[in-house]
């Protein structure tokens, strides 16, 4: 079974745009925005702290089950098609299981 995994680089729209895509095509079996497990190394006291421009678009990290590799290139098709539209940044690595 085709596990996918892609990177959102977004706002919260936009990847709860996607992730509503992703639960109403025929199939998908899992959809999870999973957390970020690494530690930001965010240096509070630097001078650049909190600074506009030192913030970039948020990034979130979706895995998607799918039944098979039919309808996880369903999956690719629809989520790139969305993107373009939302002007979004995703990032695709795939694996089998």
């Amino acid at each position: 079974m085709p596990l996918l995994r892609l990177r959102v680089t977004g706002s919260e729209d936009d990847v709860r745009a996607i992730g509503n895509l992703l639960t109403s095509l025929d199939g998908i079996e899992h959809v999870e925005e999973v957390g970020d497990l690494m530690p930001h190394m965010d240096d509070f006291d630097s001078s650049s702290a909190g600074l506009s421009d030192v913030s970039g678009p948020d990034m979130h990290e979706i895995e998607i089950d799918a039944p098979n590799l039919s309808t996880a290139q369903k999956v690719r098709e629809a989520v790139e098609a969305l993107a373009f539209e939302l002007d979004v940044l995703v990032e695709f690595e795939e694996e089998d299981e």
